[in-house]
């Protein structure tokens, strides 16, 4: 039993000269395999809203960060929908409750029925000359298919509601934490009932 713990002895000392000899050199791999494990943990988290940056209408880079701790409704839009009037119901809620903490985030998409054409020029001129919009407007995504914005993946496909967007005008209820919490169908207008009760009920809580 001697010689066999001798044997033993020697041969992780072997070991530890092959590997370059001191203790530090035999952790070393441990450790970066350690450190490289826990950047694709972090590579792989869900993400949140805030995590993420676009364009406005205007082309400046805008990060999502800057609306934490606000009750948030994201719309995909188009301006030649049937669903289009819309833009007048959502102007209306945000005047009503922006006091409040509350914004909306429209995403013009030319993703179904080529329903939004124009340039971001053309679409800002539309959305600011025949509806007055006030509320953040962002430059022309893809919110579906191949070409899918990273905003539209998440939400999307590791959402709380995942399920691909139907249609022009589909909406996304964000509480002040930046938890998803309500998806209505494209034609469920602002101003119905379960949405203006959603966010009411977010924005009075705390």
């Amino acid at each position: 039993m001697a010689r066999l713990g001798h044997a033993l002895l020697g041969l992780f000392a072997g070991v530890g000269l092959f590997a370059g000899g001191g203790s530090n050199d035999l952790l070393e791999p441990s450790y970066a395999q350690a450190k490289q494990e826990g950047a694709v943990l972090m590579a792989t988290q869900t993400p949140m809203v805030y995590d993420f940056t676009l364009n406005d209408i205007d082309g400046k880079p805008v990060s999502l960060d800057q609306f934490r701790g606000k009750v948030l409704l994201l719309v995909n839009t188009a301006s030649f929908c049937g669903n289009t009037p819309q833009y007048a119901d959502l102007e209306k809620m945000y005047e009503q409750y922006r006091e409040k903490g509350f914004e909306i985030l429209a995403f013009p998409a030319n993703n179904f029925g080529q329903q939004e054409p124009g340039t971001n020029e053309e679409i800002k001129t539309f959305c600011h000359t025949k509806y007055s919009l006030s509320f953040p407007l962002f430059s022309k995504i893809s919110v579906k298919g191949d070409d899918k914005h990273p905003l539209y993946r998440y939400l999307t496909e590791q959402s709380p509601f995942p399920g691909e967007v139907e249609w022009n005008f589909q909406k996304y209820l964000i509480d002040r934490s930046g938890k998803i919490i309500a998806r209505y169908h494209h034609r469920t207008k602002p101003s119905a009932p379960e949405v203006v009760q959603d966010v009411e009920r977010v924005l009075a809580a705390r």
